[in-house]
């Protein structure tokens, strides 16, 4: 099953990547690598839909949740510069920035919500190489950022 049939298959709506709040693209592609820039949560209104520090104001439940929202965000950007998500041969590399109350040390486990999407949508290939980080603040006080690199048809 190609993943386009399996985002259908689990009644994930993806949306158009949200307008640049800077002078950068959501994507470029080299050749048969598409490098996506950092995304963050589903977005409500044109603002993020999640805000906070995690191990503060959101649990981790909550926080892997929105690191799923984000990987929904990154697919739909994939798409639209792809035209088809069946075009991504593989998940390579991913970034993922959670911001953290002091003290707050599960950012893999934060970043497995995205990483668990990714295997859903595109099994044994979105497998993927990561690096799981906290940071002390993100982007409009957000809670979850992440960066993806595909190989791509």
């Amino acid at each position: 099953m190609g993943a386009e049939a399996r985002i259908k298959e689990l009644g994930i709506i993806l949306q158009p990547p949200p307008k640049p709040g800077g002078n950068y693209v959501p994507g470029v592609r080299v050749g048969n690598v598409l490098y996506l820039s950092g995304h963050g949560p589903l977005q409500v209104d044109g603002k993020p839909g999640a805000a906070g520090k995690v191990g503060k104001d959101l649990s981790l439940d909550e926080a892997q949740k929105v690191a799923r929202g984000v990987g929904i965000n990154l697919l739909g950007s994939a798409r639209a510069l792809l035209g088809s998500l069946d075009k991504v041969k593989r998940v390579v590399k991913v970034l993922g920035m959670v911001n953290c109350a002091p003290g707050f040390t599960d950012t893999p486990k934060v970043i497995n919500g995205f990483s668990d999407l990714m295997v859903e949508v595109f099994g044994d290939n979105g497998r993927h190489a990561r690096s799981p980080v906290g940071m002390g603040e993100l982007p409009f006080n957000i809670p979850v950022e992440i960066e993806m690199i595909l190989e791509v048809e």
